[in-house]
């Protein structure tokens, strides 16, 4: 019984994922690896108090992250291996409270969410966390850099999982930097597409369009997927974009999108979707709820949220972790 209840107070002690986030923000299996060891040394270069280091890094030993020798000297152990920058794993970019790993607390608000059913990133910081993004360029940056490492692999299941080839021309709807417009485009030479973002953003799928040299059949607009979007194409794709936000809000995206397509046009939902009423990954679910009030769904889901807006699902195509949900006037 006891040894449940350890268990339990482990799980719960915040102190263990804040020393991991402290220790990945000032990069300190960085410092280690370049051969820079005792708490003195990593203070200097991390420009923390050495005192305090020391005693983090100490609480660190404890379970395993560091090893520290009779010396005082700190060494990674199989733990703080993929906390080097240069691992493949990419997890020390995830946990940099300076970066990607603020959005992360959040999560000290999550009794708020969990009462309300609302972001809670307001309550912790003052404003959304797409009005940080539009206003903090390092944040923007970070995060963008984050996601931007499995773009390629979403692409090839998104462009794969469809005949893309059956449509004249797409629209990818908050269609960010352009990655998923120029893999589409490439895959189908007969293709044109446009991106539509907000103006900054816009500005970097222009950038990234021409530099594929795609221009002459890939276009960008900057605008809001909550006002009226450009009409004449046959295709509005909206990737990864539902899931962050509420009921509501999601229904006046596919509002827009279903009176841009007309009634022969399609809209294509595409999500990574949980079978029934289940969510696929639990955890993004969970984030999705306290950074922006959104929230995972099943095809289940999709289909109600589709009708709330006048459409209705046509089919779903598999793409790998996700599912293409095709749907269109009745």
């Amino acid at each position: 019984m006891e040894s449940r209840w350890v268990e339990l107070r482990a799980m719960a002690h915040l102190g263990t994922p804040m020393a991991l986030r402290v220790a990945a923000t000032l990069r300190l299996a960085d410092h280690i690896a370049a051969g820079i060891r005792t708490a003195l040394e990593l203070a200097l270069v991390a420009e923390a108090d050495p005192d305090a280091l020391e005693r983090m890094l100490l609480f660190l030993v404890k379970r395993g992250v560091f090893a520290r020798d009779d010396a005082g000297r700190y060494s990674l152990t199989e733990l703080s291996e993929p906390l080097r920058s240069n691992h493949p794993a990419r997890i020390r970019a995830s946990l940099d409270i300076d970066g990607m790993g603020r959005s992360e607390l959040a999560f000290v608000g999550l009794l708020h969410s969990i009462r309300t059913g609302e972001a809670a990133y307001p309550l912790q910081f003052g404003r959304t966390f797409r009005e940080d993004l539009a206003t903090d360029s390092a944040q923007l940056q970070a995060c963008n850099s984050y996601l931007g490492s499995g773009v390629p692999a979403r692409c090839a299941e998104i462009v794969t999982g469809y005949d893309w080839g059956s449509h004249q021309h797409v629209v990818d709807v908050g269609g960010g930097d352009g990655s998923l417009l120029i893999a589409l485009l490439e895959r189908y030479p007969a293709l044109r597409g446009t991106v539509v973002d907000l103006p900054r953003t816009a500005h970097t799928a222009r950038v990234a369009i021409a530099a594929a040299g795609l221009a002459d059949r890939g276009g960008v607009i900057a605008g809001n997927f909550f006002e009226p979007l450009p009409t004449g194409a046959d295709a509005y794709v909206l990737s990864s974009i539902i899931y962050g936000w509420s009921d509501g809000s999601a229904r006046d995206i596919l509002r827009r999108c279903a009176e841009a397509a007309g009634p022969d046009g399609r809209v294509l939902i595409v999500e990574a979707v949980g079978q029934d009423d289940e969510s696929p990954h639990p955890g993004m679910d969970l984030r999705m709820l306290v950074l922006y009030g959104g929230r995972q769904r099943s095809v289940a889901e999709l289909t109600d949220l589709a009708a709330d807006a006048g459409l209705k699902v046509a089919a779903v195509h598999p793409a790998g972790t996700f599912a293409i949900v095709e749907v269109a006037a009745p």
